[in-house]
């Protein structure tokens, strides 16, 4: 019963938001932006890139039977906010940086989930915790990266951080997913 309130939920949320899932040779553009709320309380913010990752459990009723996890790393289009006054490529450039670094925090889930969970009990005794860790340095490095680089404002650093997260992209390229 729970997993058919999720498969629901999952299908009512895709037909009310629109999403796009993450690939290395689709980038986002502007039009993709499609919300006209700034929930950010910024006047200096341009734009927000509402991302992140789902993800869908199969599990055995055997505790020794095999636990199915997949990931996911989306963008929700209808959440995400944009103003057309003062947006340009370097701050489209800065925003596909943060749906890299969901993608990033994704493979990290991944690589744990692959080392750590096997079967339905690994899965019941391991996935919250190793989920939270990872979703809260997912959620402090967001943040860290838009204050380093000043919402992209800072080229030096924005040019760092650029390459940090193609270097992490490529190092996790065996948990990208498939």
């Amino acid at each position: 019963m729970k997993y058919l309130f999720l498969v629901l939920f999952l299908i009512s949320n895709g037909l009310w938001s629109q999403r796009i899932e993450w690939k290395q040779d689709r980038k986002l553009v502007w039009s993709n932006f499609k919300s006209k709320i700034n929930n950010q309380n910024g006047k200096d913010i341009v734009a927000y890139t509402h991302c992140g990752w789902v993800y869908s459990v199969v599990k055995s009723s055997n505790p020794k039977g095999a636990a199915t996890i997949k990931v996911e790393t989306i963008f929700n289009e209808d959440k995400s906010w944009k103003d057309d006054k003062r947006i340009n490529d370097y701050v489209l450039n800065h925003e596909q940086k943060h749906f890299d670094i969901a993608e990033i925090y994704a493979r990290k889930l991944r690589k744990e989930i692959a080392d750590k969970i096997k079967t339905t009990s690994d899965y019941d005794k391991n996935f919250q915790t190793l989920y939270n860790r990872i979703i809260k340095d997912y959620r402090n490095f967001q943040a860290l990266y838009d204050g380093v680089t000043e919402h992209g404002m800072n080229k030096e650093k924005q040019a760092e951080y650029d390459q940090t997260i193609s270097n992490e992209l490529e190092q996790l390229t065996n948990y990208r997913k498939l």
